[in-house]
């Protein structure tokens, strides 16, 4: 991910935390239509500046979105790759 890239998704991101902030819910399981709607000011804002078309804008941010997901995934997965898992069925010593 490019540093344009990062900003990019950082500002949506910023802009998201405070728009979505009275979301009852967890807003992993809010509709993406939802979502969307709460988001559009933020991407229409940088379509204007950008000249993108707002499709473009979204897709963008979705692809970026999901790319940073894989990454915290993958490094958590990384830090808590040391820790032996227990089988609390067996019965004796582990």
């Amino acid at each position: 991910m490019t540093n344009e890239d990062k900003e990019f998704l950082d500002r949506i991101t910023a802009y998201a935390e405070v728009a979505m902030k009275d979301v009852d819910g967890d807003p992993r399981v809010t509709p993406i239509s939802e979502q969307i709607d709460y988001l559009r000011p933020v991407m229409e804002e940088i379509a204007g500046e950008t000249g993108e078309a707002l499709e473009d804008v979204f897709i963008r941010y979705m692809d970026l979105a999901s790319e940073a997901s894989v990454k915290k995934s993958s490094e958590f997965d990384d830090d808590y790759a040391d820790f032996v898992t227990v089988d609390f069925g067996k019965k004796g010593p582990f």
